[in-house]
């Protein structure tokens, strides 16, 4: 048909009995409550789904005819005062008393910064794990009632949403939203016009308009470049996550980091303790420093007072995961923060520089925070041992570098059919999220009525993989017999079926294709008609990561063989939506990352709170989280052996754990419908999982042992116009002019053998070139020796400082033996002030 077509939307007017609905769609407490999404389903299934779950577009779209019957509909209207009762409580509830303790609402503030933020499938400003953590945390900081502010980009095309081809190829579809669609708000000033801010790009003045998304209790402030000041190019900085070249990313990194801090400044908003989550928004530190020079300060005292306010998480041990930079670039950019901060380019360019030629953004993190963690136990060991050059004589076991493991938002991840049996039957359950004895009363759960939920559930996940998988298939040709021949089992609710699920970024260490390394077993396995079972991969590919982008069109290719039709599916187009239906509706989810680089791998925790089993290598989360009852973990092979060597064995222990222990745990003793041994293996995995893997334990380390040090940190150095600030500075420059020169030997030491009634005697005389004797600390490390070499310290004492030999102070040392039988001592010194955020943060340390 020839002719223009023009688009005209025919919006409804809201009933007064349901106005309210438009405030619910304003707030992302919708993306946690699923009563609150049904309050807009039940309107009109079709178009909620059309929509993409987005209940302000749907507002505007909804007949107003069925408006009007809702609004005259006792039972709807009886479900809407419920649900709006809830939310009013919710508002008015002032969070976890331990934690609100701890940060006073009144006086202090946290503020997040993360270039990406998960919260809702109808917010599409996320790509992966690190939005979506970063949405659970701003999610779990609402549920506590912590005094906290969010700051972060608004994209006008967000992510890609993903199509898959007949040939498994990831097609790439770009669907732009405005500001109009979202759950925000224009962030108004004092005047009632929205606020926008500039900073200085290379010839010219980049204009940043900012906007409000309300989290439940939080802020979330989101920046944008789309605004009609700034040229065509500039309008797209805030385009696109993760788009564009190094150019465009450096330019949304500068966005993030120095407009976010003007934002909150221009708000009136003083934060007591910065977290920035991965390194994209580092170069807040930098504004930060300037805005404190201005102030009067000079830049190393004030960077020591910006740094010991700030948290800093890294995220990845993948080296392509770190943000750098050339030179070129950072001298284009960053020239006016060089002179703000009274340095030259190259000074600033140091900052950022540990190896190579560029400028890395997790090492300017690093050199500007005093408080930084990984996101499990195994990665804060990585992170330790990757960034070593920071602190380059600490041992890295010792280096400053802690962890918090992740965990996840419960109400968001956890079934709705879950929540109502928890309700039902566990008293207060939501005040309980950190006592683990509690979730032992999930055993009093009968067993038939714990799997009828579950089987429903996995009906529900089945249903929507056949849907996906015909409409997919039939965009791309397929013919109705392969299809039919394709759903043959997910068309069978009634039957027993093993569901397994395979869900998450398609980056090539993650080993996506490990399954296939052996496919004719694989194929002997999902064959056995007496044992059905199906396995299900989605998950997108970055558009650059043409390995990644390998990875979908191989298991697309095994998943079309004659003898895996039907029982490997790859479906497209994942996000939030389908997670949450993976996870809830499997019966096994497998991780088989490359040892040591999964971080921590939170989409087995959303899987496991669900009761799903968890089969894993043991890395990230899962190496805490394994306990031995609640799952399965592959044994990764140590780093001595090739990595195709360690690919193979692993292959075969994945292999060997499902043929002889997934299967027949599943299957066999089947009685009544199901496994009371497969039973207890899922509600021992949603025991474990629960109480130590949700966002609330995770946001409580962070309060205990990292917001709350850094808050009292930076008021301890800002006190008394920054006095500590500037000492700690001017002692730390003398201790880095001084430290090459400094050295020290041993003038006496116990002999070989000392008895118990024996004494052991330490002297040691160190040159100090011009430091005091307080300035250092000279430690003895008392341990064992194992077979291989390796030393473990039991016992540390501290050498005193004794007489003056003309330029060498003396140091000693005399106890008692505290250690039967053969041991090892070590003897080291380190510059050490009682000011520091951590002993070692000036990364200096020598050894006798």
């Amino acid at each position: 048909m020839a002719g223009t077509r023009f688009p005209l939307e025919v919006q409804p007017i809201i009933p007064e009995a349901l106005e309210r609905l438009a405030d619910l769609a304003n707030d992302l407490v919708y993306s946690w409550e699923r009563s609150i999404r049904q309050l807009y389903e039940r309107l009109d299934k079709v178009l909620w789904e059309e929509c993409g779950h987005n209940p302000k577009v749907f507002l505007r779209r909804v007949s107003q005819q069925n408006l009007d019957e809702a609004a005259q509909d006792r039972s709807y209207l009886e479900d809407y005062r419920r649900v709006m009762a809830a939310y009013d409580s919710y508002r008015e509830h002032r969070g976890h008393p331990e934690l609100t303790r701890a940060f006073d609402p009144k006086k202090d503030l946290i503020a997040y910064f993360c270039l990406e933020f998960g919260l809702h499938e109808s917010f599409p400003i996320y790509s992966g794990g690190l939005g979506i953590l970063a949405g659970d945390h701003c999610k779990a900081a609402s549920d506590l009632g912590l005094p906290f502010v969010a700051v972060g980009l608004l994209y006008q095309a967000g992510y890609f949403t993903q199509i898959i081809d007949g040939q498994g190829q990831q097609q790439v579809i770009n669907t732009p939203s405005h500001p109009h669609d979202l759950p925000v708000v224009p962030t108004l000033t004092e005047s009632g016009q929205q606020l926008t801010l500039d900073i200085e790009f290379p010839g010219r003045m980049l204009k940043v308009a900012v906007w409000t998304a309300r989290v439940g209790h939080i802020n979330l402030y989101l920046l944008d470049t789309n605004l009609p000041g700034n040229s065509e190019a500039d309008r797209h900085i805030t385009h696109q996550l993760y788009g564009g070249d190094r150019e465009m990313r450096i330019q949304q990194e500068l966005v993030l980091g120095v407009c976010g801090v003007r934002a909150l400044r221009a708000l009136g908003l003083r934060p007591t303790a910065w977290h920035i989550n991965e390194g994209h928004a580092a170069f807040q530190l930098l504004e930060r420093c300037a805005f404190r020079m201005r102030e009067g300060l000079d830049f190393l005292s004030a960077m020591e007072l910006v740094a010991a306010g700030t948290v800093f998480t890294t995220h990845t041990p993948v080296p392509a995961g770190h943000d750098i930079f050339d030179h070129e670039l950072v001298a284009r950019y960053l020239t006016p923060m060089a002179h703000a901060l009274g340095m030259t380019l190259e000074q600033l360019f140091a900052l950022g520089v540990t190896s190579g030629d560029g400028f890395n953004m997790t090492t300017l993190a690093l050199r500007c925070t005093r408080f930084h963690n990984g996101v499990s136990r195994i990665h804060g060991g990585v992170a330790s041992d990757m960034e070593r050059q920071i602190w380059p004589q600490i041992p890295p076991e010792e280096n400053p570098i802690g962890y918090v493991t992740n965990g996840v938002h419960l109400q968001t991840f956890l079934a709705p059919d879950w929540i109502s049996l928890f309700d039902l039957r566990l008293d207060d359950w939501r005040n309980e999220l950190l006592n683990e004895d509690y979730w032992q009363r999930l055993d009093d759960v009968p067993n038939h009525h714990y799997w009828s939920i579950h089987k429903a559930l996995k009906s529900e996940l089945l249903e929507r993989v056949a849907a996906s998988v015909e409409k997919q298939q039939r965009r791309n040709g397929t013919s109705d017999a392969v299809i039919k021949h394709m759903l043959r089992y997910l068309v069978e609710p009634e039957s027993d079926l093993l569901v397994m699920g395979f869900a998450r970024r398609f980056a090539t260490y993650k080993r996506a294709g490990m399954l296939f390394a052996d496919p004719g077993r694989l194929a002997q396995l999902l064959g056995n008609p007496e044992r059905p079972a199906i396995i299900i991969f989605a998950g997108k590919a970055h558009p650059k990561d043409q390995p990644g982008q390998a990875l979908i069109r191989q298991i697309h290719e095994f998943s079309m063989r004659p003898e895996f039709i039907g029982k490997i599916f790859l479906l497209e187009g994942y996000d939030l939506a389908l997670a949450r239906q993976m996870v809830a509706g499997v019966d096994v989810w497998l991780n088989t990352p490359e040892y040591p680089l999964e971080a921590s791998g939170t989409s087995g925790q959303k899987a496991g709170l669900n009761g799903a089993v968890n089969l894993s290598v043991l890395d990230g989360w899962w190496g805490e989280g394994y306990d031995g009852t609640n799952g399965w973990g592959i044994t990764p092979r140590g780093g001595q052996f090739d990595e195709h060597h360690r690919f193979l064995e692993e292959a075969r222990d994945l292999l060997d754990i499902m043929e002889h222990e997934v299967f027949p745990t599943y299957y066999d003793g089947n009685s009544g419908g199901y496994s009371s041994e497969w039973v207890a293996l899922s509600k021992s995995s949603m025991k474990s999982t629960i109480p130590r893997f949700n966002a609330q334990r995770m946001l409580r380390d962070y309060v205990t042992q990292f917001y709350t040090a850094a808050r009292d940190q930076r008021q301890k150095l800002e006190a008394n116009d920054a006095a500590l600030a500037k000492e700690l500075a001017a002692w730390k420059l003398k201790v880095r002019a001084a430290w090459p020169q400094v050295s020290m030997e041993l003038l006496v030491q116990p002999p070989l053998v000392v008895h118990t009634d024996g004494q052991i005697m330490l002297r040691v005389r160190a040159l100090l070139d011009g430091l005091a004797a307080d300035d250092v600390r000279l430690e003895c490390l008392l341990g064992r020796q194992d077979e291989s070499g390796a030393f473990s310290v039991e016992l540390t004492s501290e050498l005193s400082p004794l007489e003056k030999e003309g330029d060498y102070q003396i140091f000693g040392l005399d106890m008692d033996p505290q250690l039967a039988g053969l041991q090892y001592y070590q003897l080291r010194m380190y510059p050490y002030n009682p000011a520091q955020s951590h002993p070692f943060e000036l990364g200096a340390m020598i050894w006798i």
